[in-house]
């Protein structure tokens, strides 16, 4: 059932999203060469607890960390450990934040030092199809046509979209109704009203959407090991334009 939340707790979700924002801004921020994973995601943990607030993910479905730091060919859910990144590395990280009964939710992939273009290129439509798909995120629209505009822009710039993993509602609990993949019909799917809280997140390829999950049962990468992106913010549907609750502070 997709709950719609109430003024009060738009609130409290406001609250979460602009911690968890600030974390994934923090994150970006300490992706240099040299620097490992598990130091990153021991810092926005700190960052986190700081703000009075808990990360969402830690212990998760039995997930070790606090973040998920996924470069290069991994996709999502990579674990944070002793890995160095190095000049040229792309960065995925995807942070959530809960105080007050509610989560926050996002996530964006960072440069390592200067990167290639295609690697920049690829970062920037995962980023912008995420724009993209929100022009569709006001009542009286239907869920697949946030997808379909998402899968629409993806495609037109020859990138793929993973399938197996998709968007989802997120409040009181991190995951919650209703799912929303990144591909799509539009016309299709729940109809959206004001109260709803989504987290909408593609997951890019710059080869297949084939995926291989590790051995680690967390991480997942791209099958042909090319480069992948992800970008996600929690957002807010009300009478007008949606509202980022994790948008990037000013």
């Amino acid at each position: 059932m997709i709950t719609l939340k109430s003024p009060h707790e738009i609130e409290l979700m406001r609250r979460a999203g602009k911690i968890t924002a600030a974390a994934r801004a923090y994150a970006g921020e300490l992706v240099k060469p040299g620097v490992t994973t598990h130091e990153i995601d021991r810092a926005v943990e700190h960052f986190i607890r700081k703000q009075g607030a808990v990360p969402s993910f830690l212990h998760y479905n039995g997930y070790p960390a606090s973040a998920c730091i996924s470069v290069n060919d991994e996709i999502i859910h990579g674990i944070p450990g002793p890995r160095v990144l190095q000049e040229g590395d792309i960065v995925s990280v995807d942070v959530g934040a809960y105080i007050g009964g509610f989560h926050g939710d996002c996530a964006a992939t960072f440069p390592c030092g200067r990167i290639s273009p295609e690697a920049q290129d690829l970062i920037d439509v995962t980023r912008q199809s995420f724009f993209e798909g929100i022009r569709f995120a006001k009542e009286g629209y239907r869920l697949f046509d946030i997808s379909a505009a998402i899968q629409q822009y993806v495609e037109s710039h020859d990138y793929s979209i993973v399938r197996e993993y998709v968007g989802h509602g997120v409040g009181a609990q991190m995951h919650e109704s209703p799912e929303i993949p990144n591909y799509g019909h539009p016309g299709r799917g729940p109809r959206l009203l004001r109260g709803m809280t989504l987290a909408i997140e593609p997951m890019v390829n710059a080869g297949s959407a084939a995926i291989q999950q590790m051995s680690d049962g967390w991480t997942v990468k791209t099958l042909d090991g090319k480069w992948a992106a992800h970008y996600e913010n929690s957002i807010l549907i009300t009478d007008g334009e949606p509202e980022i609750l994790t948008a990037p502070a000013i």
